[in-house]
């Protein structure tokens, strides 16, 4: 049985995280302060290093969870097809948690990020899942199942970057339809 020290100690550990999570997704990595997360957990700051090392364990503690609760729903099998792996990424759009990923793609990029390497696990893993309902034999001919994967992975994140920024200007019901008929008439009924 867990004494009450180690759960206040997991209940500080999760209210950092969820508060991380946040400012994260709101302002970035680089512009969001141990102060800040600390007052918005109300917890103290020194609790920061002691239970993360630093700001950037804190950073990896909270982008590993987030991309796990994210993966959970995530099927890597092909047997829902084609259209099966589009409803999963058009729903991964939809999911709070993913507006963290829009917030710190940019940072991601940067050849030194502290969080590259998990974005690239992250994309890595949703072109697996695309690629695994692709069937070669319905490919157009000078096509691969894995640049197919790339082109849906990069078109998802896309419409997830215009989606977070104007919602208002992207329908995403439309573009879930739209990527189910093209994709029906490029490849085939999957």
């Amino acid at each position: 049985m867990a004494t009450r020290r180690t759960e206040m100690t997991r209940e500080s550990r999760r209210l950092l995280m969820q508060a991380a999570a946040e400012l994260f997704a709101e302002r970035g990595y680089r512009q969001t302060s141990f102060a800040e997360i600390a007052d918005k957990a109300g917890i103290s700051r020194g609790s920061i290093p002691w239970h993360f090392g630093n700001k950037l364990g804190l950073l990896e503690a909270v982008v590993d969870d987030q991309l796990q609760a994210v993966m959970a729903g995530f099927t890597l099998s092909g047997e829902k097809g084609l259209d099966g792996s589009l409803d999963q990424a058009l729903a991964f759009i939809r999911l709070p948690a993913t507006r963290l990923f829009i917030t710190l793609l940019a940072e991601a990029a940067e050849v030194d990020s502290p969080i590259r390497e998990h974005y690239a696990r992250l994309h890595a893993t949703l072109r697996l899942g695309v690629r695994a309902s692709i069937s070669e034999a319905a490919l157009p001919p000078g096509t691969t199942p894995e640049s197919v994967a790339v082109l849906l992975v990069g078109a998802v994140i896309g419409v997830h970057a215009q989606w977070r920024v104007a919602p208002e200007a992207v329908d995403l019901d439309a573009v879930h339809a739209t990527a189910h008929a093209l994709t029906t008439t490029l490849l085939g009924k999957p």
